[in-house]
């Protein structure tokens, strides 16, 4: 990405939301951005970058939305209320306040991030309006034709204006339920772009975004928690190498970004210093354990299943419930781990990665032919095909040695 379109990304969001704030009209505010980016492409190689982006595509912006709105009638309203606005059109760049761009991109998350919108549109619309992502990039990060997400984002924000979903950060009482929502959907971000390695840059805005997030909220610890686990996440990567899958007791760790891991810790130990531990705080803390061990044999395991059981506490998931059981098993030995498995096949008899763990313990346990049963269940549902080769040779190898 070059410098002009690096800064316009970053310009983006705060652009859009400090637009929509004046305006009242997110499509306005999204298309008059999007002109002053065309400007910028024209203008920022032949003059240089601007010292603060944002404040340039603001400005630019909100003179063309101005010529837009004066053609209708709330065109005099709407110049006037410009006119006594902190960032007026004719203030130079480096001197607009930092303030309102801080609250007006507040105000922006949490619309894209509102309940009445359904997960994959508030996914969307972050990537699209605060990230700056064009719709082809939201689209190629899930898979879906630069159509069907075109169609996405409308239908998304007709929604915002027909509900007349508020533009604002929500009161003291609603806050820990909206906000539940917003890192939900960073961490659906992230996460979207952790099965596959190209689509690293997708890993790399959640993390922006959460640190903009941490940034605009520096009170609440489990944003800090969501971005000291993306950090945390994102320093192991290194050593996945070439290979399909790379399990963490098999990893080089002398490849892991110790930067990442030192700054993910020391937020993570901050966070749980408030006292108020949620559950992107205790997965932070299960992987800052894990990346304290220089060796596999040296993890701390009777701390993780300790993390595990306060996480299942406050997340009583078959997931969390799944995690825990590894644990447990080098804690206690698979067979207590195998266990607490077999109680979740209810719950998890279609996900992968309950069969995988099932087949690690029978691996361990001797019980070569079910621990291959297991994998090879574990491959046919696999949601990768790099996952799924990597189940299936797991499989063939244990096949191979019970029948020698």
């Amino acid at each position: 990405m070059d410098d002009v379109e690096r800064a316009f990304r970053e310009a983006h969001g705060p652009a859009v939301a400090t637009l929509t704030r004046l305006f009242g009209d997110l499509g306005l505010a999204e298309d008059a951005v999007q002109d002053a980016f065309v400007t910028a492409v024209d203008r920022w190689p032949r003059d240089g970058v601007p010292d603060n982006p944002a404040g340039w595509i603001v400005r630019t912006a909100r003179n063309r939305a101005v010529d837009v709105v004066r053609r209708d009638r709330r065109g005099r309203e709407l110049t006037e209320k410009l006119a006594s606005d902190p960032l007026r059109a004719g203030s130079p760049a480096d001197e607009q306040t930092s303030e309102p761009l801080r609250d007006d991109q507040l105000r922006l998350v949490f619309t894209c991030c509102h309940p009445a919108l359904r997960v994959e549109h508030q996914v969307a619309l972050t990537l699209r309006l605060v990230a700056g992502l064009s719709p082809a990039e939201v689209a190629s990060a899930f898979l879906v034709s630069e159509e069907t997400m075109a169609k996405r984002l409308v239908r998304a924000k007709y929604k915002i204006k027909a509900a007349r979903i508020p533009y604002r950060v929500p009161d003291d009482t609603e806050l820990p339920g909206r906000l539940r929502a917003v890192l939900t959907v960073l961490y659906l971000v992230y996460n979207a772009g952790a099965d596959v390695g190209a689509r690293g840059e997708l890993r790399a805005e959640a993390i922006r975004l959460t640190r903009l997030l941490v940034t605009l909220m520096p009170d609440e610890p489990e944003v800090a928690g969501l971005l000291a686990l993306m950090l945390l996440n994102e320093a192991r990567r290194p050593a996945h190498g070439e290979a399909d899958v790379v399990l963490l007791k098999d990893q080089d760790r002398s490849l892991w970004d110790r930067v990442l891991i030192v700054e993910g810790q020391e937020l993570v130990l901050g966070a749980l210093r408030r006292r108020r531990p949620g559950p992107y705080q205790l997965q932070a803390a299960i992987q800052a354990l894990h990346c304290a061990a220089r060796r596999y044999e040296d993890t701390d395991w009777a701390s993780i299943v300790r993390f595990y059981d306060r996480l299942i506490s406050v997340m009583p998931t078959p997931v969390v419930a799944l995690n825990r059981a590894v644990a447990v098993a080098e804690t206690d030995g698979p067979g207590d781990g195998l266990l607490l498995l077999d109680e979740l096949a209810g719950e998890l008899g279609g996900y992968h990665p309950w069969h995988a763990a099932r087949g690690s313990m029978l691996k361990r346990l001797g019980r070569r032919p079910e621990a291959a049963a297991a994998y090879a269940r574990a491959a046919e549902l696999a949601r990768t095909e790099p996952t799924a080769r990597f189940l299936r040779a797991q499989s063939e190898r244990l096949e191979r040695d019970a029948e020698g």
